[in-house]
């Protein structure tokens, strides 16, 4: 198993949903984060005066998944996240030791299907 996690841009979170979906993974979690890079700082304006916004809004989705779903998931991801800009996102890869569903007790891939 592997943990899949992604940054993109919040607009593209219903794209890759379904993306994921469409391809058998049904489940991921979700977190608004914020961060820079490439994409750098952009001028706002707020009641008036103009400040400089230094963290840009991202989400950041994490998936525990089958090994013979990660490379579809990445693609699945990349497919939808696209956009050809600055900040599309960065996806991580790592390996994921062990999963336990809660309820039940299953563990490994029972627990993440």
């Amino acid at each position: 198993m592997k943990l899949v996690t992604a940054i993109i841009k919040p607009f593209k979170l219903d794209d890759v949903r379904a993306a994921l979906t469409e391809i058998g993974v049904p489940h991921m979690s979700v977190t608004e984060i914020q961060g820079y890079g490439r994409q750098k700082s952009h001028a706002a304006l707020y009641r008036g005066p103009e400040y400089d916004i230094k963290f840009q809004l991202k989400l950041k989705i994490e998936l525990a998944v089958r090994d013979e779903l990660v490379d579809k998931a990445i693609e699945a991801i990349i497919q939808a996240a696209h956009t050809g800009q600055v900040g599309d996102g960065k996806i991580f890869v790592s390996p994921l030791e062990q999963a336990i569903r809660i309820r039940t007790g299953e563990t490994g891939t029972d627990a993440v299907r």
